[in-house]
């Protein structure tokens, strides 16, 4: 028996030995592990930031793209080294046997500027009034066409310096937002986009720029001169006595505006027929503009949120600076002044039941795309859970400051 115990004993020991052995390899083990979690953590890290960075610099190269858009985009462009992308365009003409534009060699000009119209023949005259007051101030000027007929401006000495685009009857924002993309205007400082009927006898370029920039103003326009055919706010007529104003105070009408206003027509507001947007503002404003309704009827009521911080200061007038706004009906009109037009059945006797018919048709649908554009905003409100209204938190805020004093 004891023979047998002692055999027993032995493997016991044995066992023990082994297991203790086990035990010690594993200890021996664990700092190599740990070694090749920090080297595998390290590598997660560097690979994160990397990915964290070519996010922002994609991000950057293409900022003016929704998200969805930034996807497709990334994956279409894999195929190209990241450097050689580039994801803006400019305006600038570009000389066949120049380097440059030669444009930019101009006087030193180190800004760049743009003025966009709508044009029609029967205007050509104004237009090349307005156009002789920009090009001094190194503008680039585009015209869009749009009762076709483009070869009757060649003739005007600047005509051959800007950019023409031709659409048959097609409306200013449509061909902003087809030919204005924020990528392709994004080397202009400031882009106005004017009507083709507006005297500039009393505007300069330069005298108003420098007052935009002095004040700070994302978005503004010129004042309207008091005798202007057509004016549909009080806050667009020019104040004599001052450069430029932001707000303006009336107790009459249905809308009354005073120091307390805080929002369109009082105060942040610009009327469509010659507004001015710095880069930043066009940036927005852009996607603000709807494909598909091509009049932009209740769109400058919305501007200001385009206005890149308070619209209350970010959105002005200038009044030493003002044109006249002649109201002439171009696009399916007659070409006359809209004072000679207000009588249907003179313009039915003058120009035939279908002219009538025509401007009918486009104020219909003009009112139509306001009463769509509207829907669209309280839609796109009332499902992006995540937007809130600056000016109404701005307002909630101030009440509660002016309570505060009373407590």
């Amino acid at each position: 028996m004891k023979p047998l115990k002692s055999w027993r004993w032995l493997m016991r020991k044995r066992n023990a030995f082994s297991d203790g052995g086990k035990c010690g390899l594993k200890m021996r083990q664990l700092p190599f592990l740990g070694v090749v979690c920090t080297v595998a953590l390290f590598f997660v890290y560097r690979i994160t930031n990397y990915q964290h960075r070519q996010t922002e610099m994609d991000g950057e190269l293409h900022r003016f793209n929704t998200v969805k858009e930034y996807h497709l985009e990334s994956r279409f462009l894999h195929g190209l080294p990241h450097g050689i992308i580039q994801g803006r365009s400019d305006l600038e003409l570009r000389p066949l046997w120049s380097r440059s534009s030669s444009r930019s060699k101009v006087n030193g000009f180190s800004n760049h500027n743009l003025l966009a119209m709508p044009v029609g023949i029967k205007q050509k005259h104004n237009v090349d009034a307005i156009v002789q007051k920009f090009l001094p101030e190194n503008f680039t000027i585009i015209l869009f066409h749009y009762d076709g007929n483009m070869d009757g401006w060649w003739d005007l000495d600047w005509s051959n310096k800007a950019i023409h685009i031709v659409a048959q009857n097609q409306t200013k924002w449509w061909f902003a937002k087809r030919f204005l993309h924020p990528d392709v205007v994004s080397i202009y400082d400031y882009i106005f986009i004017w009507d083709e009927d507006l005297g500039v006898e009393h505007f300069n370029p330069g005298r108003y720029l420098d007052i935009v920039k002095t004040e700070g103003l994302e978005i503004s326009q010129p004042a309207l001169d008091p005798n202007s055919t057509d004016i549909h706010h009080r806050i667009t007529i020019r104040a004599r006595t001052k450069k430029f104003h932001r707000r303006v105070y009336d107790r009459r009408g249905s809308v009354k505006c005073s120091d307390s206003s805080e929002g369109p027509p009082c105060t942040g507001f610009v009327e469509g027929m010659a507004p001015v947007f710095s880069r930043s503002a066009w940036h927005c404003t852009w996607h603000l503009i709807q494909n598909d309704l091509v009049h932009g009827w209740g769109m400058d009521m919305k501007l200001g949120y385009c206005a890149q911080g308070d619209r209350t200061r970010n959105v002005g007038i200038i009044d030493s600076e003002y044109i006249v706004h002649k109201g002439i009906q171009t696009l399916g009109g007659s070409g006359l002044p809209a004072k000679k037009l207000s009588n249907p059945e003179d313009l039915a006797k003058k120009h035939g039941a279908s002219a009538f018919d025509v401007r009918t048709e486009i104020r219909r649908q003009s009112t139509w795309e306001l009463q769509t554009f509207k829907e669209r905003w309280n839609q796109a409100v009332e499902k992006d859970k995540n937007w809130v209204d600056p000016f109404k938190r701005g307002k909630t805020y101030r009440i509660r400051k002016q309570q505060n004093r009373f407590v």
